[in-house]
């Protein structure tokens, strides 16, 4: 069998990118040493949400909300990642409200029709979640001037800085690499404020992995061995989880919470 994997969820630099490959090479010489010997294709840069569509995924990282919208009859669940930023919580992380520090927001409501940037209609922290917090304060299905959608949160905070955008909703793991990473994208902007907790993104396999080799990969993210820990230290992961779909439906519960309070999509 051949199989791909791939990792372009928090792609912010490329020592985060080679830190993810790095990761999975740490979980594949496992493998190795069991005796799996299938061949292993690595993807940079794939087709979303095609690729996780794949049977063949051996491993990849999804967000949440397409996992739950879209994902679940292609993909299964093998751990999630807990990371050591602010905003996150064990393996539950949030989006940050991300303003201009002089762009005359200091409160959520005073970004009453201003312009907001999202990256895409399918992201759990940069709608959804958004969504969610904006709901109660939204009149008519309104609250924003206008969404201007953006492709990436990277170029949502590049809009924020331009000043083409007032407000953003920034996964926090994504924050707290760039942070570290590429700090000159976050000059000029702060948090407002954290949106509710939820699920992070997941490990996920393909429909054609055998059950006992998700199992496997499973076994190894929850109990790693010293080369795969030091991996995970180097990208901020201090442990995997494994959540299940009960877990994962707290997701859909912002949705539902939003669209109950009159707020269906984010406008």
């Amino acid at each position: 069998m051949r199989w791909q994997v791939a990792f372009p969820m928090y792609n912010v630099s490329e020592p985060v990118q080679a830190g993810y490959e790095a990761l999975f090479q740490a979980l594949l010489a496992g493998l190795r040493a069991g005796g799996f010997t299938d061949y292993v294709e690595l993807v940079r840069d794939p087709p979303l949400p095609e690729f996780f569509q794949r049977a063949e995924l051996l491993l990849g990282q999804t967000c949440g909300y397409p996992y739950m919208t879209q994902l679940r009859k292609h993909v299964r669940l093998v751990a999630t990642p807990a990371y050591d930023f602010a905003g996150c919580e064990g393996a539950d992380y949030s989006s940050a409200i991300v303003v201009r520090a002089d762009g005359g927001i200091a409160a959520l409501a005073q970004a009453r029709g201003r312009i907001a940037a999202v990256n895409d209609r399918h992201s759990n922290s940069g709608m959804n979640a958004l969504r969610h917090t904006v709901a109660p304060l939204a009149g008519d299905g309104r609250f924003f001037g206008s969404v201007r959608w953006s492709g990436s949160h990277r170029a949502s905070l590049a809009l924020l800085r331009n000043g083409e955008a007032d407000l953003a909703a920034i996964d926090c793991v994504t924050l707290g690499y760039l942070r570290r990473e590429q700090p000159g994208e976050l000059e000029g902007l702060t948090v407002l404020q954290y949106a509710a907790q939820s699920p992070g993104l997941p490990f996920v396999t393909g429909a054609a992995v055998p059950e006992a080799l998700r199992l496997q990969l499973q076994a190894a993210l929850l109990a790693p061995d010293a080369r795969l820990a030091q991996h995970m230290a180097a990208l901020s992961i201090t442990r995997f989880v494994a959540y299940d779909d009960a877990r994962y439906a707290r997701i859909l519960s912002l949705e539902s919470q939003a669209m109950a309070g009159g707020y269906p999509r984010l406008a």
